[in-house]
């Protein structure tokens, strides 16, 4: 790159121009004295100094590779996103365009191929021009080559301020001594082709484009192979000074610049006398193609692709610091390779953003999110939300629906606190009730609609909590159906998702601290409040039994995985693998799974939910999976936040439909509209299990459909009845999946800080403004 005039040369006046003239004439001397004769043969102590002088200075040059875009791939190889500090993709010289070789070389360097690292006949030429009150520069190639890999290694360790750029009033002749020393020693270590590759993936084009292909990419819409001779010419020129040459913003600049390098080809013999006229008649024309740096730019999945940055970030593997790690994930030149199915995604996607349609004035939330039992892979995670404007969305927010807020070190993961659950909580109850060996088809007493305070609940641990009326002393329970407080078996009280049928089976346990054992064996938990770390989801506060704690709806998918997997948990997985761009391997996530619930349990529990999907409230979903399901509805107590978790042998997924921005205690999922449809109330069934079953018709073929394993006799059918209680007046029917009516929502803050505050299903709870960045 040429250089500016020596900051310690004043060359506005005559006498200026002669002590120019004799600086420069001295550092080529010492360069001729210490390098290109031995110094035995140079008289006079000034040279004899000058020559120690340069030997002090450092010879040994790191040439570390330059920082690169990390790439983010879904399992099958295909992008979902780029994530850069600068914009630059390596590429070998044999993939360049010779026009781009033979033009730098021709107006940077035109003796590259000749001299060794310092040219003394170019400083001459630059002296004799200096002299003149003219300006030439005398920086080779491999001159230049340094001071970017310098610069660049600046850069990396965040001392911009002592970057040094060629052409400017910043180096010093301590400086350019040690560039000159510094690109002696390299070419004895690099041949010429290698220097020439190094210097076009590292030199700068002017808009965050750091090497040829990126500017090829940029300026022209294509690659550093496929340059024209114009092209080439346009951006060898541009080096020189990327601002002042820059084709977009001074065209006529960039074009003057651009015939200069022709002609030097031309003299050079690199083109013909008519490819070099042509070239000249040639319009400067640009096609730009700029750079979507970040996961927020993802067409296909811009939240998974947050998620993963955000596992990048927490993980010491890649650097001891949060700092390290955005370095590394910014200039490492990463290939992340997930575990994100396209197959699946685009078909989610587009699932989510109809549900609500485009129109959504009243910011109706949708997501879906599939994990594939026996692995935990995280296959589908979508939202009808962007996160930036205009991209096809009326919300636009950085929280991710599908994930928690932290991690369990209490990093931050993009999420949010997650939503009610509502009745999809019920299966846990279920599985506690069966790992005592109690039957599907016992009978219990869901006629009891009053539990008070001092009832006498079975545990060898935690005492049972609730938020008791504080007149009575009692908490009173509802259905949503008048004619649903019977004795039943517990099967149907789950089929027809009962309320006083889980709270019965609850009381009949020998143990009802199995139900916080089936939770935690499930690794539910919470981040909802002001946690530093998520927190088990406790079991023990009656609320919970019926879903009143914000739950994220991975969690939620894992959960019901597990039953897929006959009992055996997975630990959730984004990241496959990790490699640098230099082959460096990082450490990916593994499957890791572990037994937590028998087998038989697991197999009963699904299929007393497969008896949901296909006699109870799954029934009421108008489109069905071709293939064997199990799954649960959900809905809390305000009809605002609404589930369905469902799963084949091969798919697990959780889909959401409810209130997600503002004062939930406030927006009522009842006597609305949705897509122009009204609802005297929304449930489950009603939006979240429609958009469930219309993805997973599209996708469920992919992967193992076939039939669950089946549950053993010894679990199914009765052999208890639990005693009857003295029966109650039914009360007054409520929205379905009715939470205990101490948990009615009363405009707490979120989550009100624990599960015993008696706001616990978080109806009121006040939601974060969409556009906060967590």
């Amino acid at each position: 790159m040429a250089q500016a005039k020596n900051p310690l040369f004043d060359t506005a006046t005559v006498l200026g121009k002669i002590v120019a003239f004799l600086g420069v004439s001295a550092l080529c001397g010492v360069l001729v004295a210490g390098l290109l004769v031995p110094a035995a043969a140079v008289t006079g102590s000034a040279a004899s100094g000058s020559v120690q002088f340069f030997e002090d200075l450092p010879g040994e040059l790191t040439v570390a590779p330059p920082g690169q875009a990390t790439r983010v791939l879904a399992a099958d190889g295909s992008q979902i996103a780029t994530i850069f500090a600068e914009n630059r993709t390596r590429v070998a010289l044999k993939d360049i365009s010779p026009f781009v070789k033979d033009g730098i070389v021709a107006i940077e360097d035109n003796r590259f191929y000749e001299h060794g690292g310092v040219d003394p006949t170019g400083i001459a030429r630059a002296l004799v021009a200096t002299a003149k009150g003219g300006r030439q520069g005398a920086s080779t190639i491999t001159q230049q080559y340094v001071n970017n890999v310098i610069n660049e290694s600046l850069v990396a360790e965040g001392r911009d301020d002592e970057v040094k750029l060629n052409g400017t009033s910043s180096k010093t002749v301590g400086v350019k001594l040690r560039e000159m020393k510094l690109a002696i020693a390299l070419e004895k270590k690099m041949t010429k082709d290698q220097i020439l590759e190094g210097y076009l993936n590292i030199v700068f084009f002017n808009a965050n484009a750091y090497g040829i292909e990126a500017a090829a990419r940029y300026f022209f819409s294509t690659s550093a192979k496929d340059l024209t001779l114009p092209q080439a010419a346009m951006l060898a020129g541009v080096v020189n000074n990327p601002s002042a040459y820059d084709p977009v913003t001074n065209p006529e600049n960039a074009k003057m610049r651009r015939d200069l390098v022709l002609d030097a080809m031309l003299k050079n013999g690199k083109i013909t006398q008519k490819q070099h006229d042509d070239a000249v008649k040639t319009p400067v024309t640009t096609k730009i193609t700029r750079p979507r740096q970040g996961c927020q730019y993802s067409t296909t999945a811009p939240y998974f692709c947050d998620y993963v940055q955000h596992l990048i970030l927490n993980n010491p593997a890649y650097g001891d610091t949060q700092q390290d790690r955005l370095k590394l994930l910014q200039r490492g030149g990463l290939t992340i390779k997930t575990t994100l199915d396209p197959r699946l995604q685009k078909p989610a996607q587009e699932q989510v953003d109809s549900t609500a349609g485009n129109v959504n004035a009243e910011q109706w939330g949708a997501s879906l999110i599939t994990v594939q039992p026996g692995t935990g892979k995280i296959v589908a995670m979508a939202q009808n939300s962007r996160k930036v404007e205009n991209q096809g969305s009326p919300i636009v927010t950085d929280y991710n629906y599908n994930v928690d807020r932290i991690d369990a070190n209490g990093s931050p993961l993009g999420g949010m606190d997650g939503f009610q659950p509502g009745s999809t909580m019920k299966p846990v109850t279920l599985s506690a009730w069966l790992t005592e060996g109690k039957r599907t088809d016992d009978y219990v007493d869901a006629t009891r609609t009053v539990y008070p305070a001092d009832f006498p609940w079975k545990t060898t641990c935690t005492p049972v909590e609730g938020s008791y009326d504080p007149a009575t002393g009692e908490l009173p329970l509802q259905n949503s159906e008048g004619n649903l407080y019977e004795r039943m078996t517990v099967r149907k009280g789950i089929t027809l998702s009962v309320n006083t049928a889980t709270f019965a089976s609850a009381a009949a346990l020998d143990d009802f601290c199995d139900i916080q054992r089936m939770a935690d064996a499930l690794q539910l938990h919470t981040t909802q409040g002001s946690a530093k770390t998520p927190q088990k989801l406790d079991l023990h506060f009656l609320g919970n039994l019926l879903g009143s704690t914000q739950v994220a709806p991975l969690t939620m998918a894992n959960a019901f995985a597990t039953f897929a997997n006959n009992g055996s948990f997975c630990e959730p997985i984004a990241i496959d693998s990790v490699v640098d761009a230099q082959g460096k391997k990082y450490p990916g996530q593994t499957s890791s799974c572990k037994e937590v619930i028998k087998p038989d349990v697991a197999k009963t529990v699904t299929n007393v939910l497969q008896d949901v999907m296909n006699k109870g409230s799954g029934l009421l979903i108008p489109e069905k999976v071709p293939a064997p399901i199990a799954g649960k509805t959900g809905t809390n107590n305000t009809n605002s936040q609404t589930w369905v978790v469902a799963y084949t042998k091969g798919l697990a997924t959780a889909s959401y439909f409810g209130k997600v921005f503002g004062k939930a205690a406030t927006e009522w999922g009842q006597n609305v509209k949705v897509n122009d449809v009204p609802y005297a109330r929304i449930d489950g069934s009603d939006i979240a299990g429609p958009q469930m079953a219309r993805y997973m018709q599209k996708v469920v073929g992919f992967y193992d459909t076939g039939e669950f394993d089946p549950a053993p006799d010894s679990l199914l059918g009765s052999s208890y009845v639990a005693p009857p209680v003295q029966p109650v007046t039914p009360p007054s029917n409520t929205p379905e999946d009715q939470k205990p009516t101490d948990t009615k929502p009363t405009g707490g803050n979120t989550g009100g800080g624990n599960n015993g505050g008696g706001n616990n299903n978080g109806g009121g709870n006040n939601k974060p403004n969409p556009k906060k960045t967590p």
